[in-house]
């Protein structure tokens, strides 16, 4: 599948973007141990810890999602990796059995939804995955607008390349995975809850 180059280098600025927070914290709390009071070089401690955690859990949450090459998956299962990118979050995801039973690529799509919906809930709520006649569902309930438009129109593939953001590349991204299981996307969304199922591509 050939990937406009513009699709790449927003895809490598939006999740650098999101490691960054986490790398840089490390950093200051690094910078905040040398200080005289024991009790602050605790926390600065407690900061790195906690830091590094959220770091590993989006990185393999990240490589399983973008860089998933179909061949054999080192590391926690991708049940695991969405739970633990929401842990500590304001946003519970329901990983069904009937989810993890399926084959690695269709995971692969799952844990992609998980990652895209979650910005349709911006204050918390509950994420549902589950399977459908035609592959996955994933149903996010929450207080506000649902999913923006720009990730809706990106996960249908309905924007351009030309059209993307750093924001909705990683939409379009999973969208392009749905399609490469002979699927497309199909967004329905209303206050307080919204959905995206794969269908049969026509």
């Amino acid at each position: 599948m050939a990937i406009d180059i513009r699709v790449c280098e927003l895809l490598a600025a939006r999740l650098c973007h999101d490691m960054a927070g986490a790398v840089a914290a490390i950093a200051n709390g690094t910078e905040l141990l040398d200080d005289d009071d024991p009790d602050f070089a605790k926390e600065a401690a407690t900061l790195i810890g906690d830091s590094a955690r959220t770091a590993a859990r989006r990185l393999q949450l990240f490589r399983y999602v973008f860089g998933f090459g179909r061949g054999a998956h080192a590391g926690p299962p991708p049940h695991v990796l969405v739970s633990e990118y929401f842990a500590g979050s304001t946003i519970v995801c329901d990983y069904p059995d009937a989810v993890r039973d399926l084959e690695p690529e269709w995971q692969r799509l799952a844990c992609g939804l998980a990652f895209i919906a979650a910005e349709g809930l911006p204050r918390g709520g509950q994420l549902s995955l589950d399977t459908a006649a035609d592959g996955l569902v994933i149903i996010g309930t929450g207080a506000g607008e649902g999913l923006p438009a720009e990730s809706c129109a990106a996960l249908t593939l309905s924007a351009d390349a030309a059209e993307l953001t750093s924001r909705s590349v990683c939409a379009y991204f999973t969208g392009l995975v749905a399609q490469g299981l002979g699927r497309r996307l199909v967004v329905t969304v209303e206050p307080g809850v919204f959905q995206v199922k794969s269908e049969a591509s026509a």
